[in-house]
C-alpha cells in the first residue's frame, strides 16, 4: 500500500501499525482484525485521513479504542461511529483537552514535518475533535472481535486520567500507548499528569503474564518484553526515591525515560 503520508506495516496478517513518520511526534495508530470487528487503537495526528488507510485494509465494522484523549490519538475520530473511551477522559472528548490553548496544539501539530502533508491540511486552521463516544471503557473489559481475539482493556492512569493500554491475549502484543515508549522521554509533568499515577501504572503493566511484543504509540515500532521488567525496576526506583512528583526533571533507564 502506498501513501505519501501515512506508513502502513504488517505485524502479522490480521494487525497492522498505521504510523506518521513525516511528523516529529511519528506516532503509530493499530488495526486489529478479528472475524466480525476490528478495532483501531487511535486515529492518529488529524494531519491526513487514516480512514483513507483503514478502508482499504478491512470491511468490517469499526470500534475505536482511545488510549487517551491528546491531540496526536484522536485526529481522525470524527470520521467513525464507534468511538470508545475511558470514562476519566471523556470529559476531555467532549469538552475538549484540558491544559492545552489551541494555540499551542496547533505549533505543535504544524512543526519538524519532514513529509509532504495532504492536501488540504493547514495548521492555522486545525482544530481538534470534539465528540460524545460511544461507549465507555472500564478496567477489565473485554472486547471480543471474532476469531478467538480478545482484548483486555487496562486502566494505565498517569499521562491522563484516562490513559488505557490494551492487551491482545492471543498474540501476546501489549499496546502500551503514551505509557511506555523509547527514544523520547514518556511525559507527565503537565497540569493533567500525575507521576506517581503513572510510575503505578508501569508497575502494573510489568504484571501482565504473556507479553510477547510491547508496542508504544510513538518512535520505535514494537519493542520487547524486557522493557517491562525495566519499567517495573524504574519505578519502583523513582518511588523509592521519592521523585516521582512534578519538578523533578528527566529520568533515564534503560530503554526508555521519563519526564516529570
Amino acid at each position: 500500500m502506498e501513501d505519501s503520508w501515512f506508513t502502513v506495516t504488517a505485524i502479522d496478517n490480521s494487525t497492522f501499525a498505521i504510523s506518521e513518520y513525516g511528523h516529529w511526534e511519528q506516532v503509530h495508530s493499530f488495526l486489529l482484525l478479528g472475524t466480525y470487528r476490528a478495532a483501531l487503537i487511535d486515529t492518529g495526528l488529524g494531519i491526513g485521513n487514516i480512514r483513507s488507510i483503514t478502508s482499504q485494509l478491512t470491511t468490517l465494522p469499526i470500534d475505536v479504542l482511545t488510549t487517551h484523549i491528546h491531540t496526536d490519538h484522536i485526529g481522525s475520530h470524527g470520521e467513525f461511529e464507534r468511538i470508545l473511551v475511558h470514562e476519566e477522559d471523556q470529559h476531555w472528548l467532549i469538552h475538549g483537552i484540558q491544559g492545552l490553548s489551541l494555540e499551542q496544539i496547533r505549533r505543535n501539530i504544524g512543526r519538524d514535518i519532514t513529509r509532504q502533508t495532504p492536501e488540504g491540511f493547514d495548521p492555522s486552521t486545525y482544530t481538534p475533535f470534539q465528540g460524545e463516544p460511544a461507549g465507555l471503557l472500564h478496567d477489565g473489559d473485554t472486547l471480543d472481535l471474532g476469531g478467538g481475539r480478545m482484548i483486555t482493556v487496562y486502566h494505565t492512569p498517569g499521562h491522563s486520567p484516562g490513559h488505557l493500554c490494551f492487551f491482545d491475549n492471543q498474540r501476546g502484543f501489549l499496546f502500551s500507548g503514551d505509557l511506555l515508549y523509547d527514544t523520547m522521554p514518556v511525559y507527565a509533568f503537565y497540569p493533567s499528569t500525575n507521576p506517581a499515577d503513572l510510575t503505578r501504572s508501569l508497575i502494573r503493566i510489568s504484571e501482565i503474564s504473556g507479553v510477547r511484543k510491547v508496542y508504544g504509540s510513538h518512535y520505535t515500532l514494537g519493542l520487547e518484553p524486557e522493557i517491562l521488567q525495566e519499567a517495573k525496576r524504574a519505578a519502583l526506583y523513582l518511588q523509592e526515591q521519592g521523585l516521582d512528583h512534578f519538578g523533578t526533571g528527566i529520568h533515564r533507564f534503560k530503554g526508555f525515560s521519563v519526564q516529570f
